[in-house]
């Protein structure tokens, strides 16, 4: 009987592209010891993307079995309870499919993500073992596991404290406002279902995390050295990273991609800066309109991603929705036109990780979400660091004071970045000697990040013992 990893993500783009890169990994280099499957729950929180990214990999990795849950109706809204619930509701459906794959291949190994943590009892009540696959890097498995601990320490929400610096081991002090808002309430249900997740992080059989030893070194120690749990046992930590994309499976249309790349090709080497914000964020039209401003005074070369504003509020930073955006509309008055000789404004998406591996590309201003920080990594590309939501707040804080990758761009009083801000931080990261220092740590970093996966590379050493535990159960 052939052995099995069933790989379980939340069905988020940015979870979801990590946990096939990690089925691809398994599958290069132990495909005649396991197969790969990955289950995908259905339901009324499926995305446009992820259908599309789910439906790309299929046609292209014939070696990956993705097993679709019985379609599961829960009420569409895309916050972190719903995330959680929708997983518990499924436990029935789970249960089934883990029971079915049984019947035709020994589970060796079940891959969840954290948003999956109510799965975790079906896979114990079946005597599978169980392992996190953390999509992100140090800084969220940090706050996850000692969180428990902080909460015993404090007993106010941080939404009143938000001047108090926190301190969590091997992280920098984190301002209470820059945790995660899923956390700033502490009598919400995202906060007991986060609390909750850092007490079953301690019952897996192991942790997965898409970073790599030289990238994170203080808090992956910190981790291993079971400082983040102190009252028990903290589960074997394996470093696996940098797990990116590649090209070819980046969704979207070609028709994009070659105007993007044709317009990098005529543009001098490290030039050019990219502006991109994940596939969810977004902005107020006024922030938009300041982002213009801002390029335009720089005198710098840039290629932007812009999407359509959901509203004139400057805390709404993230949206599922995929509207064409109007440029003529949204952008001031003959700003296309002004920059059309060093600029080029793209609507919805670019394909990321190739233009950040263009030679052309010398910046990139990034909201910090962890794939879109591993893929400037990897290409050696210095950052502006611009967090809008969830944990980039705390990624910021690593980025800038720990490893020194990045530059901070600041906000206004009321929220707002300036256009006065977006020049300064344009210039400085392509003109200043602090952006000269950017890109040569930078350049460091991605030499870091390709060892790594050599023979003796800290992240094939991890990823080896990984699988040897799985072999050797």
């Amino acid at each position: 009987m052939e052995g099995a990893i069933v790989l379980y993500p939340m069905t988020a783009v940015g979870h979801l592209v990590s946990m096939v890169e990690l089925g691809k990994l398994i599958l290069r280099h132990y495909h005649h010891r396991f197969s790969v499957t990955i289950l995908i729950g259905q339901g009324s929180l499926d995305t446009p993307d992820t259908t599309s990214f789910i439906h790309n990999i299929s046609q292209t990795t014939d070696s990956i079995t993705f097993h679709f849950l019985p379609i599961l109706s829960v009420k569409p809204s895309y916050n972190h309870f719903n995330r959680t619930e929708f997983t518990r509701l499924n436990n029935p459906n789970l249960r089934q499919a883990l029971q079915t794959i049984s019947k035709t291949s020994r589970i060796r190994a079940f891959v969840i993500d954290f948003f999956s943590t109510p799965a975790l009892t079906i896979a114990s009540d079946l005597d599978i073992p169980t392992y996190y696959f953390i999509t992100s890097g140090a800084v969220i498995l940090a706050l996850l596991l000692y969180l428990p601990v902080i909460h015993n320490q404090i007993t106010k929400s941080f939404k009143d404290i938000p001047t108090t610096h926190l301190h969590f081991p091997g992280l920098p002090p984190m301002l209470a406002s820059d945790l995660p808002e899923r956390v700033q309430d502490r009598e919400s249900q995202a906060y007991s279902d986060l609390l909750e997740i850092g007490l079953y992080l301690r019952r897996s059989n192991g942790i997965i995390t898409n970073t790599f030893d030289c990238l994170e070194p203080t808090g992956i120690k910190a981790i291993t050295d079971g400082l983040c749990v102190p009252d028990a046992p903290t589960p074997p930590l394996y470093c696996i990273g940098p797990l990116i994309a590649s090209p070819k499976n980046e969704s979207g249309e070609g028709k994009t991609v070659n105007q993007c790349m044709s317009w990098l090709d005529a543009q001098p080497r490290q030039s050019v800066v990219f502006l991109s914000f994940g596939s969810r964020g977004v902005f107020s039209a006024a922030q938009v309109r300041e982002i213009a401003i801002g390029l335009e005074n720089s005198g710098q070369r840039f290629l932007w991603v812009v999407r359509e504003p959901v509203s004139e509020d400057n805390n709404k930073h993230w949206s599922l929705e995929h509207k064409d955006p109007n440029l003529e509309a949204l952008l001031p008055d003959g700003f296309l036109d002004r920059t059309k000789e060093r600029g080029f404004v793209v609507k919805l998406w670019a394909p990321q990780v190739e233009v950040l591996n263009h030679e052309s590309v010398g910046g990139f201003v990034t909201h910090c979400g962890w794939n879109s920080v591993l893929e400037a990594v990897r290409a050696g590309v210095p950052m502006v660091a611009w967090p809008l939501y969830a944990e980039q707040c705390m990624n910021k804080a690593f980025l800038v004071e720990d490893m020194k990758l990045a530059m901070p761009m600041e906000e206004s009083e009321n929220g707002l970045v300036t256009a006065a801000e977006v020049e300064k931080r344009m210039t400085a990261l392509m003109k200043s000697e602090e952006g000269r220092l950017l890109r040569e740590r930078s350049r460091k970093m991605k030499e870091e990040a390709m060892f790594v996966w050599s023979e003796r590379g800290s992240s094939m050493i991890a990823f080896t013992k990984l699988a040897e535990s799985w072999v050797n159960q």
